[in-house]
Formats: C-alpha cells, sequence, structure tokens
C-alpha cells in the first residue's frame, strides 16, 4: 500500500472522527492543541464506548481507517489488553478511547481545556 504524503493532522482527526462514528463512540471530543506552547501533541481525540468490547471496536476501526485512507500505522498503541483505556498516538493526533467510568475519573478535557475543543453530537 503506498503511503499518502498528502495526509495532513486535519484530515486524519476527520478520518479518525468518522471511523469512532463508525462504530457508535459516545460523547466524542476533538481538541486543538496547536496554540498552546508546552503540548507535545497537535489534536487530542477523547471518546468514549459502553463496553470494552465497543472500546475495543472503536480503536481497532481506528487503526485500520488509518491504514486503509492513509496508509499509515499509529506510532504507539497502549490498553488494548483491558480495553478500559486505548490511547493510539499517530504522533501529532493522539486517540483515547476510555470506558464511561474510566474517562469520567481522568477527565481529560478538563486537563486540556485551554485548547480549541470542539464537541460531536453522538448519532
Amino acid at each position: 500500500m503506498k503511503k499518502n504524503t498528502n495526509i495532513t493532522d486535519e484530515k486524519l482527526v476527520e478520518s479518525i472522527i468518522e471511523s469512532i462514528k463508525d462504530k457508535k463512540g459516545k460523547k466524542i471530543v476533538s481538541i486543538d492543541l496547536r496554540g498552546i506552547g508546552n503540548s507535545l501533541f497537535d489534536f487530542f481525540i477523547i471518546c468514549h464506548g459502553t463496553s470494552t468490547t465497543n472500546v475495543s471496536a472503536i480503536s481497532d476501526n481506528v487503526e485500520i481507517k488509518a491504514k486503509e485512507n492513509f496508509g499509515i500505522k499509529p506510532n504507539h498503541v497502549e490498553g488494548t489488553q483491558n480495553s478500559q483505556w486505548v490511547l493510539i498516538d499517530f504522533t501529532g493526533v493522539v486517540v483515547h478511547v476510555f470506558l464511561e467510568e474510566q474517562r469520567a475519573f481522568y477527565r481529560l478535557e478538563d486537563l486540556w481545556a485551554d485548547g480549541k475543543v470542539r464537541i460531536f453530537e453522538d448519532e
């Protein structure tokens, strides 16, 4: 598969949002961190699933669609063994897929509230 050299973080974010929606991810939030001086990443995408099976399906679909659409794989993936919080690192874009209880506990949106927050309605 040929790697798409025209990929931008914005295109990747939109693809990730759609792949999360495809698997019924809940309360999807994109946080643009480019304006924050101490951020290591450009975007965080946060959502949650309704079960560990759903979290796993969402995170798997994010990886599958990134490969299909752009010919890329994440640099690092964590949390797939218990599927309570899966982190998918695409360098500039990091995806956090939580169980709802874990998301409420860690409250990442509050930690990065200085970023530009975009909320996507559940479908």
